[in-house]
């Protein structure tokens, strides 16, 4: 199974809908909490070439992005691949 990282912050819906989604599809994630002007939220912004906004989720250390992105890939019925689910 692929190592897949979300990093999130507490009260975010897009976070919310994100790992309601990974949890949905029962896969083992790392959460990583990394509210405004911490270390976890650079390192974020940093592994994903600039994004500051969250959730921000890596598969094998690849972005795939946020909420949105997430979202895409399962409605073009893609997401299951790269979680190591297809």
């Amino acid at each position: 199974m692929p190592q897949i990282e979300i990093y999130t912050q507490p009260g975010c819906p897009y976070c919310i809908r994100a790992v309601g989604l990974l949890e949905s599809k029962k896969v083992d994630f790392k959460e990583i909490n990394a509210p405004r002007g911490t270390k976890e939220r650079e390192e974020s912004i940093e592994r994903s070439g600039g994004r500051t906004t969250v959730p921000q989720v890596f598969v094998d250390g690849q972005l795939i992005g946020g909420c949105d992105d997430l979202m895409a890939l399962e409605r073009q019925g893609q997401l299951d691949a790269k979680l190591g689910l297809g």
